[in-house]
């Protein structure tokens, strides 16, 4: 396989990332010539030359941009089947169509999974492991664009989910831009807090806000392609904060119980690992100095021990130089890891 990649930030270059490491040919290309000579510098591909013929053309471009660079690379016959990864579906999808582009070739995409940082110098090989990736054919795609596309998500280490643009926008603004909006807003009220408000800071407060860190530009893009459905999420959950506060200004917290409750029940409904079942772990929780080196050797004690890892959450003492590692691990298994950990001199929670 011979894949072209046409935008090299964050995504494009993550994308090149996990195929050459399956050994697959990959060309970038980027109206950006310091970030696709950067992303080149990395590992991610060698340059795309005017006379190249892919099987795959990847589109990590904004969504506004997806229809225009889809026309220009069919009409110069750069790859057998085209794909994108835009956020959203039903905009590019209609711009495409708009432009006459041939959508036979077109397997519109969108790879769950981000950060908040971006650019080819965040781009990571194993960004999709593991990662559901929405793919939206239209009628018309052709189904052999359709296996060359979820070869080369498979080949990203991704699993493939086919949807519809329609329902695909829908539900990303459920689980995916309201919530961006929100952590936003939460941010927004630390711009004026005092030094000492910050000093108290958390690992929940980061945990809440760490993707309002996005890029600006491309979540106004985002946000405005899929502007009704985000608003119907915003306003249900503004609805419910709303009568949260109504419920404390009237000095009757207990009310406020029936939100937690409902809170619990959804998040107890998020997918679990590689997007299997949620299910129950027990965290073990490790005293881990600040220092190079200490949280390799925590793991390779828990490798020693048998016991595999299944998540992990760094909380940092402030003012202290350590930090308390929280280990999710299976329940059978939490023993066995404390005792393993104990022995081998590790301060841990029991």
């Amino acid at each position: 396989m011979r894949v072209a990649v046409l935008g090299t930030g964050l995504i494009g270059t993550s994308v090149a990332l996990a195929l050459r490491e399956r050994g697959v040919g990959v060309w970038l290309a980027d109206e950006d010539p310091e970030a696709a000579r950067l992303a080149t510098n990395l590992g991610a591909g060698e340059p795309l030359p005017d006379s190249a013929h892919a099987d795959v053309a990847v589109i990590a471009v904004p969504p506004a941009a997806v229809a225009a660079t889809l026309a220009a690379a069919q009409a110069r016959t750069l790859a057998r089947c085209y794909t994108d990864v835009a956020s959203v579906k039903q905009l590019p999808v209609a711009q495409a169509r708009a432009r006459g582009c041939d959508m036979t070739s077109y397997v519109p995409g969108h790879p769950l999974a981000g950060r908040e940082k971006h650019g080819p110098a965040a781009a990571r090989a194993d960004l999709f492991l593991g990662r559901t990736w929405a793919l939206c054919p239209a009628p018309e795609t052709s189904e052999q664009a359709i296996a060359a596309v979820t070869a080369l998500v498979r080949e990203c280490g991704a699993v493939p989910m086919r949807t519809d643009a329609a329902a695909h926008d829908r539900w990303v603004a459920l689980v995916s831009h309201a919530p961006h909006l929100v952590a936003a807003a939460m941010a927004a009220r630390l711009e004026a807090a005092p030094p000492e408000a910050l000093d108290l800071a958390g690992q929940g407060l980061r945990d809440v806000t760490r993707i309002a860190a996005g890029d600006t530009g491309l979540w106004t893009q985002i946000l405005a392609a899929n502007a009704e459905p985000v608003a119907e999420v915003l306003a249900a959950v503004a609805a419910d904060l709303a009568e949260a506060a109504r419920m404390l200004t009237d000095g009757d917290p207990k009310s406020v119980a029936t939100l937690l409750d409902h809170g619990q029940a959804g998040v107890a409904r998020i997918p679990g690992k590689h997007g299997g079942e949620p299910r129950e772990f027990t965290a073990v929780q490790v005293v881990v100095p600040d220092a190079p080196g200490e949280l390799a050797r925590l793991f390779d004690a828990a490798g020693a021990a048998g016991v595999n890892i299944e998540d992990v959450r760094i909380e940092h003492s402030p003012g202290l130089p350590v930090g308390v590692a929280e280990l999710s691990v299976r329940p059978a298994e939490a023993g066995t890891l404390l005792d393993a950990l104990e022995a081998g001199g590790w301060p841990v929670r029991r």
